[in-house]
C-alpha cells in the first residue's frame, strides 16, 4: 500500500497546505454553530493526486491540529498517512468525490435547522432569493435507506444514496451543492473545503428561513422560476455580473 513518501514533492507540499486549511475550517463549524462536540467533518480533494484529507474520527475540534488530519486514497478509500483513524464518514466522502468530479471539498454536519428537514424527510424548497443566490432549486432529501444498506457498508451506501438522488432527478451537483440525507443530516460541497463550509452556513440559514416561512404560511411554495433564474444566474451564469470579479 502506498504511503505519502511514495509521492513527489509537489504532492507532499499540497498535503501539508491542505491539512492546515482543513484543520482551521473545523473551527468555522463551531463559530457558526453547525456542530455539537465531534458530530461533523470537513474534507478536501487534492489537485496533485487522487487523494483527500479528512478529519480524524471522534477527535474534538479544540484538540485537533493539522498533523491530526488524515490522508486517504480516493482509489482505495484507505488511509495513506496519519496516526489516527479517519472520520467514520470517510466512505461517504470518497463516493461523492468519485461520482462528482466538480467537487473539491465536502462538509457534513448535524446543524439544527437543516437536520430538522432531513429528519422529516423533506427537501428545502427555493422559497426566497437567499437560497437562489447559491442553490439552483430545491435542496433535495434522499430516500430512506433500506435495512440492508444500513447493516452493510452503511457509510458507503450513504454516499451512493446521495448520488442516486441527484442522478434520478437530473440535478447538477455544481448547481445544488447540498443534500439532506433522510433521518441523518446535511452534506454540502464546493470547489474546495472553504466553499463547502460557506455553503453549509448558507444552508443552515435558508433552512431556518424556510421553516419559519412555512409556519407563517403553510401554503407558501417556491419562488417564481424567473426570480430563481435571475438570482442564481447573476452570480453563476455565463453572463454573471454580481461582485467584483
Amino acid at each position: 500500500m502506498a504511503t505519502l513518501a511514495d509521492y513527489g514533492p509537489e504532492v507532499r507540499a499540497e498535503v501539508k497546505q491542505v491539512r492546515e486549511v482543513v484543520a482551521t475550517l473545523h473551527e468555522q463549524l463551531i463559530k457558526w454553530n453547525l456542530v455539537v462536540w465531534t458530530a461533523g467533518n470537513v474534507s478536501q480533494r487534492l489537485h496533485t493526486a487522487d487523494l483527500m484529507v479528512i478529519k480524524p474520527s471522534g477527535v474534538e475540534y479544540d484538540e485537533m491540529t493539522a498533523d491530526d488530519i488524515v490522508l486517504v486514497s480516493l482509489e482505495t478509500g484507505e488511509r495513506v498517512e496519519g496516526r489516527l483513524k479517519p472520520s467514520s464518514d470517510t466512505p461517504t466522502h470518497v463516493e461523492l468525490y468519485r461520482a462528482f468530479p466538480s467537487i473539491g471539498g465536502i462538509v457534513h454536519t448535524h446543524s439544527r435547522w437543516a437536520t430538522s428537514f432531513a429528519q422529516a424527510g423533506v427537501g428545502i424548497d427555493a422559497m426566497g432569493t437567499t437560497q437562489g443566490d447559491y442553490f439552483y432549486g430545491q435542496i433535495p432529501c434522499t430516500r430512506s435507506m433500506t435495512p440492508e444498506e444500513i447493516k452493510d457498508a452503511y457509510e458507503k451506501n450513504t454516499g451512493l444514496v446521495i448520488i442516486e438522488e441527484f442522478k434520478r432527478r437530473g440535478i447538477d451537483p455544481a448547481q445544488v451543492p447540498a443534500v439532506l440525507v433522510h433521518n441523518h443530516g446535511p452534506f454540502t460541497w464546493g470547489k474546495d473545503a472553504d466553499e463547502a463550509v460557506y455553503h453549509a452556513v448558507v444552508l443552515e440559514e435558508v433552512a431556518f428561513m424556510n421553516f419559519h416561512a412555512k409556519l407563517l404560511n403553510p401554503a407558501a411554495g417556491p419562488m417564481p422560476q424567473v426570480l430563481l433564474d435571475k438570482h442564481y444566474l447573476r452570480k453563476h451564469g455565463a453572463n454573471a455580473y454580481y461582485g467584483q470579479g
